[in-house]
């Protein structure tokens, strides 16, 4: 659906965009992450149309961004970091003139209406923007993106600013437009990545720097290894007895207890598996191991290490495809609008 190709964009001998390439695939939900001049900005604006690059190339839908502009553009619904109203109309003189602006041909009425149930906003169909909530300000502006039922979604940050009820809901939202659509969730918030999105592709000094499925996010740094293991025993013996064990670089008990048993993250040195000492030094000293697990690094250890040195670990480039996502929700015109609670 979306395809990125060796895209660089130069300010004079600036790069904000170096050698980037990575795909969506039909209906996936991607997180587009990096941190604060890292590339992103400048990769969705090409995306939309709105900047050229230097060089590479950028296909929406199998049309060329820049060489079948118009077709490509009508493939996308974007909704930027400050959404794009006019506080003095209201949503209903608002959404009609998008309608307007992007040439949609599908019956005015009955796609406006299906949008306004997606995105719940029928209530404030008729209020002035400005005298709307900053959520519904968002919604309106997800709203103004979907006209015309385009393939594409991209989103700018947007929960930013929304307290945690609103946050959830436009989450949900999110989870609904991806059975329809190709979403790329630009975001600071790693939290919302992990819980909508299908893959997550980072970006840093305008190079990607990871590129893999959410659930295989943990996958890239292979050499080290996060346990959570429940012990018993005095904690502050044990904890030092962990960190005492040859291989262990980091010990800290958790505030979690099971009975007698106290709960703690352990973290092994790159390439030692530390299970089998762990054990033996244990038994030795009398404290009962009652629960070991995996925990792998978490996103935001990934996220810091990498856009902190991502020389430490290579692009891991995926196929960017899932395939179809089945649903029993009901359906409208391209929409489905059953939600999935958290």
């Amino acid at each position: 659906m979306i395809k990125v190709e060796n895209l660089v964009k130069k300010y004079g001998n600036k790069y904000a965009v170096n050698d980037v390439s990575f795909t969506v695939g039909d209906r996936e939900i991607v997180g587009f992450l990096g941190p604060n001049g890292a590339g992103k900005s400048t990769t969705m604006n090409i995306l939309t149309g709105y900047l050229s690059s230097t060089s590479g190339t950028c296909e929406i839908d199998g049309h060329d961004i820049l060489e079948d502009s118009n077709k490509a553009k009508s493939s996308v619904g974007y909704l930027p970091e400050i959404p794009p109203l006019y506080m003095d109309m209201t949503v209903k003189e608002y959404l009609n003139f998008v309608y307007d602006l992007k040439g949609c041909k599908l019956n005015r009425v009955k796609h406006i209406q299906e949008i306004l149930n997606v995105v719940k906003i029928e209530d404030v169909y008729n209020r002035l923007i400005r005298n709307l909530s900053r959520g519904y300000r968002q919604r309106v502006g997800i709203a103004q993106a979907l006209i015309g039922n385009p393939k594409v979604i991209i989103l700018d940050e947007p929960t930013i600013g929304l307290d945690p009820k609103q946050i959830v809901e436009v989450r949900n939202l999110i989870r609904t437009l991806g059975r329809d659509h190709s979403v790329i969730l630009s975001t600071h918030i790693l939290s919302e990545v992990q819980a909508v999105c299908d893959r997550i592709v980072i970006i840093n000094k305008g190079r990607v720097v990871a590129d893999k499925p959410t659930d295989e996010i943990g996958e890239i740094y292979t050499g080290t290894r996060r346990l959570e293991a429940k012990i018993c025993g005095n904690s502050k013996e044990v904890l030092n007895a962990l960190r005492s064990l040859q291989g262990i670089t980091r010990a800290d008990a958790l505030a979690e207890h099971d009975l007698d048993a106290t709960t703690f993250v352990i973290e092994s040195a790159p390439g030692v598996d530390i299970r089998k000492p762990l054990f033996n030094m244990l038994a030795s000293k009398n404290m009962p191991l009652v629960g070991l697990t995996s925990l792998g690094m978490n996103l935001e250890d990934i996220f810091i290490s990498l856009t902190n040195d991502p020389t430490k670990a290579p692009a891991k480039k995926s196929s960017g495809s899932k395939g179809s996502k089945g649903s029993n929700a009901k359906k409208t015109l391209g929409y489905s609008v059953k939600e999935k609670n958290d």
